[in-house]
């Protein structure tokens, strides 16, 4: 099979031919249709975090296709069944978390293109118990940002609590903020959206923005208190600043959602005795779940949200890398098989 393989931190990617994989017990073998680039891979790729992945390893998580073999111990009547590999590939399954329905939070868990091989490659093996079944009414080009920009921020809304006619405002518009843009206004949430590129502002009112605020020719925290302040503030903006900007546009009672993972263990000063006076909450938000992958494909076949994407082939991985990293790509990249 061919597949994109990280060799080393920092160096392009590799486009390799390699046995397809069997898939053990437990598992199962996908043939991918479509794989989605996350700015996730790029950091894998290049080491940025504190806890980094192996090289060699195929990074990608938001791997789409049917199922065409299984391991021992999995039900046969799976192959043929279209399913979508995502970030969070397996967990214990009995630690407290993964019990109450937070197995994102599970100290154990495995991570697709990250702790084990991913999606960025013509066939993945995946734990059969992480699989995400993609009703028909969700294309395979479409399931592939929803596997991880989407349930990711649907997810986000979910813990910020969102009711309707709050102020939402979320900064950065680009593969995941067009999906959060979309959800919160589900919910009923008045969205503000900030960026600093004028595409990604354009494609926000396209898709009903209440608000646009261009953070490279104003101030997003005059801006958004002049229009009535944050009530809640998504960040999927991978700076700092940003994580700043929208602590300082909240409420009173507002809460900052905190998405986006900056290289370098990236940290902000929360002012206690402000946060404290003005009863702030500051939320970690992790991928959603298996349920929660669930609800954003119903919502989609429903016709709830758009995906907006453009197509690559995966011999155009490292100039996609690029593209994300110069803020060209409008919204999401698929790499279709």
């Amino acid at each position: 099979m061919k597949a994109a393989v990280v060799t080393d931190f920092g160096k392009p990617l590799e486009i390799q031919e390699l046995p397809v994989p069997e898939p053990g017990p437990g598992q199962v073998l996908v043939k991918m249709e479509a794989s989605g680039l996350c700015h996730t891979d790029i950091h894998a790729a290049h080491g940025d975090w504190p806890v980094k992945p192996r090289p060699p390893f195929i990074p990608g998580h938001e791997g789409i296709g049917p199922v065409t073999a299984v391991g021992a111990g999995v039900p046969a009547d799976l192959v043929g069944k279209r399913v979508a590999v995502p970030w969070l590939g397996s967990s214990c399954g009995t630690c407290r978390y993964c019990v109450s329905g937070w197995e994102t939070l599970c100290e154990s868990q495995v991570n697709s293109g990250y702790s084990v091989d991913g999606c960025y490659a013509e066939y993945a093996v995946a734990d059969a118990s992480g699989i995400v079944h993609v009703p028909d009414g969700v294309s395979s080009f479409d399931a592939a940002p929803l596997t991880c920009a989407g349930v990711t921020t649907y997810k986000a809304i979910k813990v910020a609590r969102v009711v309707p006619a709050e102020r939402v405002a979320v900064f950065g518009i680009g593969g995941l903020g067009h999906l959060a843009l979309q959800y919160a206004r589900l919910v009923g949430g008045l969205v503000t959206a900030v960026d600093l590129e004028p595409d990604k502002l354009g494609l926000a009112h396209r898709l009903g923005a209440d608000e646009i605020v261009n953070a490279r020719t104003h101030d997003p925290v005059e801006e958004i208190k002049k229009a009535g302040g944050a009530d809640v503030a998504v960040v999927l903006a991978a700076a700092p600043k940003a994580f700043e900007q929208a602590f300082r546009s909240l409420n009173r009672g507002g809460r900052l959602v905190m998405v986006a993972l900056p290289a370098d263990n990236a940290a902000i000063d929360v002012p206690i005795f402000e946060t404290v006076l003005g009863g702030i909450s500051v939320i970690g938000s992790i991928v959603g779940t298996r349920q929660d992958l669930a609800e954003v494909f119903a919502l989609h076949a429903a016709g709830r949200t758009q995906v907006i994407a453009e197509t690559r082939r995966l011999d155009q991985v490292n100039d996609s890398f690029d593209e994300v990293l110069g803020g060209r790509a409008e919204a999401r990249l698929v790499f279709e098989f």
